[in-house]
């Protein structure tokens, strides 16, 4: 699949969505999605609609992924620090993240996941990206203090774990189940003066869980 030309007008259309950050706009060019989703999907790899990557999981909308990295970079100029990623998925967002970011450390709890993560991102050699098995729940105490923190799945409340790992200045965006089961983009900044959360626009990812399968 010569996918340049296709990312290309994907891109062009992320930029018409909003999203304006040159490096997140870079990123999501530079990364080859239908790397990531089933060969029986390839031709949709690079339309704005999320697609299944098994176990009952999604690979998120392209227009969702970039819109959330964007939120996590906040204007920052060149790379963010340190990134704790939750929910590693097939991979893709933490490839994109790797571009954006100095280190990438991304948790997933299903081991099929993660292995297939560990093979999506095998031929891109990125030195930068630490794929763990966990739960996400609990962050990676390791890493930490991270200068950003995003979850590609929601639950009622944020995690403590994650506000304490992420270093004072750091952002997190991380989707949460607000009033009647819909779930909105939280936006948290850890400020010398405490924590300030703003929520976003709705989305829908998979539920937050914990424990490991």
């Amino acid at each position: 699949m010569d996918s340049h030309a296709v990312r290309l007008r994907m891109v062009q259309k992320l930029a018409g969505q909003g999203v304006s950050d040159p490096i997140v706009l870079g990123a999501m060019g530079a990364i080859e999605r239908h790397r990531f989703v089933d060969s029986a999907l390839v031709n949709q790899a690079y339309e704005d609609t999320s697609l299944p990557i098994g176990l009952g999981q999604t690979i998120s909308k392209p227009g969702v992924v970039s819109r959330m990295i964007e939120l996590l970079r906040n204007g920052t100029a060149g790379r963010l620090g340190r990134v704790l990623e939750i929910g590693t998925g097939c991979g893709y967002q933490a490839a994109v993240l790797s571009l954006v970011a100095d280190e990438v450390y991304s948790i997933e709890r299903l081991r099929g996941l993660h292995d297939k993560a560990r093979e999506n991102l095998r031929h891109l050699r990125l030195p930068n990206v630490h794929l763990l098995f966990g739960d996400g729940m609990e962050g990676f105490v390791k890493g930490a203090p991270y200068a950003g923190i995003i979850a590609a799945a929601g639950g009622e409340a944020v995690p403590q774990a994650w506000v304490d790992q992420l270093a004072e200045g750091g952002r997190l965006v991380a989707p949460v189940v607000t009033g009647g089961g819909t779930q909105a983009l939280l936006v948290l900044d850890k400020t010398p003066q405490g924590v300030r959360q703003s929520l976003l626009e709705a989305v829908h990812f998979v539920p937050l869980k914990s424990g490991i399968g």
